[in-house]
């Protein structure tokens, strides 16, 4: 009777709805809270995310020249300003940066983490914290791009530690440039160290497209060559042009059509005496380090840059010209024929501290001259060196250093490609930190996830 009794009681489901639906809370409540943990999981992840992303390309930009530890410190840190790690255990960060052939240089930044669960912790979970990780890369790869750094050489770049600045700011873009090339070729730069003159090599005394005219007219390097004797002797001078040092000056004349501006544009000479390049008749005049021509021998071109010194005026428009002759060839530089299986970026960067002073026609080699800035760009008209440059589709950034005071180049702000490729610097300690950014910028970072 009792045992029938029990199990008639076990049997009768009338008002067990409410004690089912007290158990059955435990399990929705359990559920409703992993969804708030797993929301704020995710969310912390998403802000990682971001992080990261900035992190791999800030790094980007100097890690070529980065140690392993100096890459992860300066990545922690970076990374650290700008996650907010309040609702997490901690932050490991791993960076690692490669470059390998087929693949190119990259950085690689992977984060995790372990976010504190608000309502997974309770008695039946059990879950305390919930794994977040993530990770960005920063690739770049100029797959083809052509520099043409024209470096200002003149007297007053030895003020201000400037000459120094720019030697060290040059040699870390070239290695920024380099480490942005995937295999030999990818990357080509020249440089046009100039005064009041460039060097194109006193190697090329006998080439027909120099002019010694009036180099001749000015030099002692002569000798007397007759022939016969008595009325029937004839003389004649022979001029040793191997003493020649290198440097030439604009070339062209001043009266000259537009159309024969020779000064401003890289056509090749001709028999026409104009169309050749002057060799410097004046011995005075400061002859600053040879030019190179494209090239990825890094070396050379660290021996060069270290080379450098401060000498003579300032003749931007020549050094100018000189850059746009470098990337498409002329004269003694020689240019590698384009792939046409890959797109080209061809750019010049033009520094300088001063403002013109001098070239083959104008100037004073002190004071300002108009004529000689009207050279590269033509105020009337907008004709002129800079503007035959855009219109060959080439990028051109011009940078005035401007330590001393002088009045802001506007010459060299129309020259530019556009605002946002002048730059005034102030101090010398800028041109490094400039050459850093134009590195990152020419590498044309992006992210790849």
């Amino acid at each position: 009777m009792i045992i029938r009794t029990i199990r008639r009681f076990l049997d009768d489901r009338r008002g067990n709805i409410l004690p089912m639906f007290g158990l059955s809370l435990i399990p929705i409540m359990g559920l409703i809270g992993a969804a708030v943990d797993y929301s704020r999981a995710n969310a912390v992840k998403s802000k990682m995310q971001a992080a990261l992303d900035s992190t791999a390309l800030a790094m980007a930009a100097n890690a070529a020249t980065m140690s392993s530890s100096q890459l992860t410190a300066s990545a922690t840190s970076y990374f650290n300003s700008l996650f907010n790690a309040s609702a997490t255990s901690g932050v490991t960060l791993a960076v690692n940066y490669t470059n390998n052939k087929g693949e190119g240089p990259r950085v690689t930044v992977t984060g995790s983490t372990n976010v504190k669960t608000q309502f997974m912790g309770i008695p039946g979970f059990g879950i305390q914290q919930l794994p977040v990780s993530a990770m960005s890369q920063a690739a770049w790869g100029n797959t083809r791009l052509r520099v043409a750094l024209v470096l200002d050489n003149t007297g007053s770049m030895a003020d201000d530690g400037k000459m120094t600045a720019l030697k060290t700011a040059t040699k870390n873009l070239l290695d920024q440039l380099k480490a942005s090339a995937q295999q030999d070729g990818d990357v080509y730069v020249s440089i046009i160290p100039f005064a009041q003159t460039v060097n194109i090599g006193a190697a090329n005394y006998a080439q027909s497209y120099l002019d010694f005219t009036e180099w001749e007219r000015n030099t002692d390097n002569a000798t007397k060559q007759c022939s016969g004797s008595g009325r029937n002797q004839t003389c004649s001078t022979v001029y040793d042009r191997s003493t020649w040092n290198g440097c030439i000056a604009d070339r062209g004349n001043t009266n000259a059509p537009a159309s024969q501006n020779y000064d401003q544009k890289i056509t090749l000479p001709t028999s026409a005496t104009a169309s050749k390049w002057p060799a410097e008749s004046d011995p005075g005049v400061a002859c600053v380090q040879p030019m190179m021509g494209l090239s990825y021998n890094w070396t050379a071109m660290n021996t060069l840059v270290s080379k450098m010194v401060s000498n003579g005026g300032t003749n931007q428009p020549i050094g100018l010209v000189w850059g746009w002759q470098s990337l498409v060839g002329g004269g003694p530089l020689t240019v590698p024929a384009m792939d046409p299986n890959y797109n080209y970026t061809q750019v010049i960067i033009l520094l300088t501290d001063g403002l013109n002073t001098i070239d083959r026609w104008y100037g004073d080699g002190r004071n300002q001259s108009s004529q000689v800035d009207a050279r590269m760009y033509k105020n009337s008209d907008g004709s002129g060196t800079c503007a035959n440059i855009k219109a060959a589709g080439i990028q051109l950034y011009t940078i005035q250093v401007n330590t001393g005071g002088d009045p802001t180049s506007t010459m060299l702000q129309k020259c530019a490609t556009s605002s946002d490729y002048f730059f005034l610097l102030t101090d010398s300690s800028q041109i490094i930190t400039l050459f850093n950014q134009l590195g990152s910028k020419l590498s044309r970072l992006r992210v790849a996830k």
